[in-house]
């Protein structure tokens, strides 16, 4: 297959040839369902062979269904260049030193107007011919880490980070960026503020939403704003820097072990669970919601904790869960499980058989809520009384995915189970808190009256 139709095959490819048009040309499609312009974009070879697709005019794709098209005229052709052309990154001794790791994706891009193509930018370079804004921020290093998804980051991935950032801290760097994809990076900020603990600087977790291909796209704001916190903030600690409302008024800084993705498409998706942020940043300020963090610091000393047992799982409980998915764990060498229960901290009885030969094997086993906001209560119920007699640990309010990464942390260190237990009900960088604030637990229902009269004070 040529690339002047790449990606394409069957009644796709088959149109495309009819019509003599190729890939990355300047299109005009007449359709049963009306014409549309565009530029023609390659497809995967996995997709269907059904539809051409088209990124139009506003910067957004559509997808052609070829039954309905009737013509299609070549405007205009030009290659796609895949090159963001680079500019020498500006020095400065009067700003600080920020260092950014990539850990694979896309940490910022920019489109291609001539051919539609969304090219990637890392070195600095490229960054400050996408982003140019940085250069008035700090100095920019970079490196890259590793070339996966987000959902392929795993303990070897944060063992790594948590060296190299240790690295870059005692070499004197002012502030560190983590690009991520953020499918899993509140699973990646939990295991570095275990890693990396008492850091004299900020190290700040950021990705976007939405590509740079998309008029939408959260990408290079967010970079800024974690740019902007690596550089000048106080607040030294692990955090994500994402969107705090859907619009881009501000973003927000979480707290490593409190953050959690919650949504799978909008650029607000990372809340803080159970508490508050730690700050509102833009483009002008950093504004702390809260005063009780880790502040930077002109030494250049951090506790670096590079350990991760493998072999622990994280199961939320289901009606109906049968004893063989925690035996099958047990008989698989697994060394520890946290499980995500019910209300207080539950689960059913069957289960309980299961429970009690893992706590004899010597297996770790801790408790959280699958609501996400609240505490484990296990003494409230027989239930709860009973689980804890047969081995099973509350974990206050730690969130499941922490309490996974957390316990992984701990085994990686001891096999003593004692001290396992010391280090999960130690509260750590904010992971378990004495109470949840008023306002740290909030979820609006949209359609009713007093929600509709509160949106529009905010949306006029």
């Amino acid at each position: 297959m040529t690339d002047m139709f790449k990606g394409y095959r069957g009644e796709a490819l088959a149109a495309l040839k009819k019509f003599n048009v190729r890939v990355w040309s300047d299109a005009r499609i007449k359709t049963t369902r009306g014409d549309f312009n565009g530029i023609i974009l390659p497809r995967s070879e996995t997709d269907d062979d059904k539809h051409i697709v088209l990124k139009l005019i506003t910067g957004y794709n559509v997808g052609i269904t070829i039954s309905t098209i009737t013509d299609m005229d070549e405007c205009g052709y030009k290659e796609a260049h895949y090159k963001i052309p680079e500019k020498e990154f500006p020095f400065s001794e009067d700003k600080p030193n920020v260092k950014l790791f990539g850990t694979g994706g896309t940490i910022a891009s920019r489109l291609d107007y001539r051919t539609g193509a969304v090219i990637p930018a890392f070195s600095p370079g490229e960054l400050y011919g996408a982003v140019p804004e940085l250069a008035d921020i700090c100095n920019l290093t970079t490196e890259k880490l590793f070339a996966v998804f987000s959902e392929n980051m795993g303990p070897q991935q944060y063992l790594t980070l948590a060296r190299n950032i240790g690295k870059e801290i005692e070499n004197g760097i002012d502030g560190i960026i983590v690009g991520h994809g953020t499918d899993t990076m509140h699973h990646t900020a939990a295991a570095l503020s275990y890693m990396i603990q008492d850091p004299p600087v900020p190290i700040v977790l950021v990705g976007s939403q939405r590509s740079s291909d998309r008029p939408s796209s959260d990408a290079a704001l967010n970079l800024m704003h974690a740019a902007k916190a690596a550089a000048e903030s106080d607040i030294a600690e692990v955090q994500v820097c994402m969107f705090g409302p859907t619009s881009d008024k501000y973003g927000l800084l979480h707290r490593g072990t409190r953050v959690r993705k919650m949504h799978s498409s909008y650029r607000s998706t990372f809340r803080t669970i159970g508490d508050r942020p730690l700050a509102m940043i833009d483009r002008e300020t950093i504004k702390p919601i809260r005063q009780d963090y880790n502040r930077r610091r002109k030494d250049r000393k951090a506790t670096v904790l590079p350990y991760f047992e493998e072999r622990v799982a994280l199961v939320y409980y289901y009606p109906n869960m049968h004893p063989d998915i925690i035996d099958s764990l047990v008989d698989n060498g697994y060394r520890g499980i946290i499980i995500a229960g019910t209300g207080l901290g539950h689960v059913n009885k069957p289960v309980y058989p299961a429970i009690e030969r893992a706590a004899k094997a010597g297996v770790a086993m801790y408790m959280t809520v699958q609501t996400l906001w609240g505490y484990v209560h296990m003494f409230v119920y027989d239930t709860g009384r009973d689980l804890m007699s047969l081995g099973l640990i509350p974990t206050e309010n730690m969130l499941p995915e922490v309490a996974y990464i957390k316990l992984g942390w701990a085994l990686g260190q001891t096999d003593d189970i004692n001290e396992v237990r010391k280090l999960m009900l130690t509260p750590i960088a904010g992971d378990i808190t004495e109470r949840e604030p008023y306002d740290g637990y909030l979820i609006f229902q949209g359609g009713v009256p007093e929600i509709r009269e509160f949106i529009k004070t905010i949306y006029k």
